[in-house]
């Protein structure tokens, strides 16, 4: 993976702009696009609205919420923004918060199955570089996560096994070249998917100590942007041996599909 210079939102423009070079017209979803998923994520498309519409190419979303940097630690308000591409897979994630009155901006660049995330202080000072096969691993996680809530469409074509645990739970083993990650989802009778449970994703702080906890996304508040339904509000939690550790509190402002 190239260098990311060291200004981020330059980086992540001219990531975005080359992937959007890809994106071209999409086929319509039909009813045969879904018959091999499992019933409940079959129920999930229909309630989203996938059918009918565009298969997915790639996505645009903005939240703001708040984050928590550490156990016990009070929570600060953030933005994010977001593109993700899906036919080779791609995340590229932009965050900034302040924190005790200085800005801190957050980086995360996932392509090829490789992943980075660089941490940057009062614009001037990179504190954290983390990468490596961990980082690949978790952000993989990650990828199936946004493909999962903001993008169901896109399982479609995904590279997933898939296994019903019963009516409302099926389990998720998902192939992203070298890497293979398992999640459980679990819907509602609505057809909603209510969380995201994978044991495959690392924890750290410094990019450089990894501790693996089970990681959970639950999500509510369906709302309809542009006829497609996703969450409105979700969190991610590290489920840690002293507790629950909910480091991120996230409200969804906008989301755009198949940019070009």
């Amino acid at each position: 993976m190239n260098t990311i210079p060291k200004n981020y939102k330059k980086a992540f423009k001219a990531e975005v702009n080359q992937a959007l070079q890809t994106t071209t017209k999409s086929q319509f979803v039909t009813p045969d696009d879904i018959e091999h998923l499992p019933e409940p994520v079959q129920k999930y498309l229909i309630y989203t609205g996938a059918v009918g519409k565009e298969k997915i190419q790639n996505v645009h979303i903005r939240f703001n919420g708040t984050f928590s940097t550490a156990p016990g630690r009070k929570y600060q308000q953030f933005e994010s923004e977001q593109n993700n591409f899906f036919a080779k897979p791609k995340r590229i994630f932009l965050m900034k918060m302040r924190m005790f009155g200085i800005l801190l901006q957050g980086f995360h660049l996932y392509k090829e199955a490789e992943a980075v995330m660089k941490i940057k202080i009062a614009s001037l000072f990179e504190v954290v570089n983390a990468k490596g096969e961990k980082m690949n691993q978790g952000e993989t996680v990650t990828v199936f996560n946004d493909m999962c809530l903001m993008a169901p469409a896109a399982l479609i074509d995904a590279d997933v096994e898939w296994q019903t645990i019963d009516s409302l739970t099926v389990k998720a083993t998902y192939k992203n070249g070298a890497i293979t990650i398992t999640a459980t989802l679990y819907f509602n009778e609505t057809g909603e998917l209510i969380n995201f449970v994978s044991n495959d994703r690392f924890m750290s702080a410094d990019g450089k100590t990894y501790k693996n906890f089970p990681w959970s996304t639950p999500a509510r508040d369906y709302k309809d942007f542009g006829g497609r339904k996703v969450p409105g509000y979700g969190e991610a939690i590290w489920h840690m041996p002293e507790g629950e550790y909910c480091y991120g509190k996230f409200n969804l402002q906008m989301v755009e599909y198949n940019c070009r």
